[in-house]
């Protein structure tokens, strides 16, 4: 994972500390909205994808999210696949939030190092989550809408696009608080859906 370093002092005296981290996002984390509900010192760096791997929705031992009131996003290795998403810099202070969001304290999602490539084949070293005992699902269309709001936002290939919009859902039809706490902040920003 690449980190950017500050340091003050000088020579042997000289103290440097990580201030911020390299984040791949493939799920709902795309969308900008989203992700700074929780983690306020996000920067998009660039688009990128993960070769080797596909996106898949699971649930943790079969237990569907019920934040999101179905499966969530996870990557799995297979060859010769891909997926594409986003490489945010964020503040290392904001590194807990993101793992709590994750639910690495519940073991729900273990945290990775991935290599991404950029289309302009430059290689970032990332931090990325992936399901813990995943077992295959569907995710609800809120969960899907903004996977594919992301997506659309951040200008990631077409074909990966439609590709997104394609995804089976469980139809849930419940009201998803997360959902209408994105909502809110898209019409705050005066983004359309």
């Amino acid at each position: 994972m690449e980190t950017f370093k500050r340091c003050t002092g000088l020579g042997s005296n000289q103290i440097c500390r990580n201030e911020t981290f390299l984040y791949f996002a493939y799920g709902s984390n795309l969308l900008r909205e989203r992700i700074l509900l929780k983690n306020p010192s996000v920067v998009f760096l660039t688009l990128a994808h993960l070769l080797d791997y596909k996106l898949a929705f699971g649930s943790h031992q079969g237990k569907p999210s019920s934040q999101w009131h179905g499966s969530t996003a996870t990557i799995v290795y297979t060859p010769g696949d891909e997926v594409w998403g986003v490489v945010w810099k964020i503040n290392s202070n904001d590194l807990y939030s993101l793992d709590r969001q994750e639910g690495v304290e519940d073991g729900l999602y273990v945290p990775i190092e991935v290599s991404v490539q950029t289309q302009e084949g430059k290689v970032f070293k990332c931090r990325s989550y992936q399901m813990n005992d995943y077992i295959y699902g569907l995710p609800s269309p809120q969960y899907k809408k903004v996977i594919c709001m992301g997506a659309k936002q951040n200008g990631l290939p077409v074909d990966y696009q439609e590709k997104l919009d394609s995804i089976e859902t469980n139809s849930y039809a419940g009201t998803v608080p997360v959902f209408e706490e994105i909502e809110a902040a898209l019409n705050a920003s005066g983004k359309t859906k």
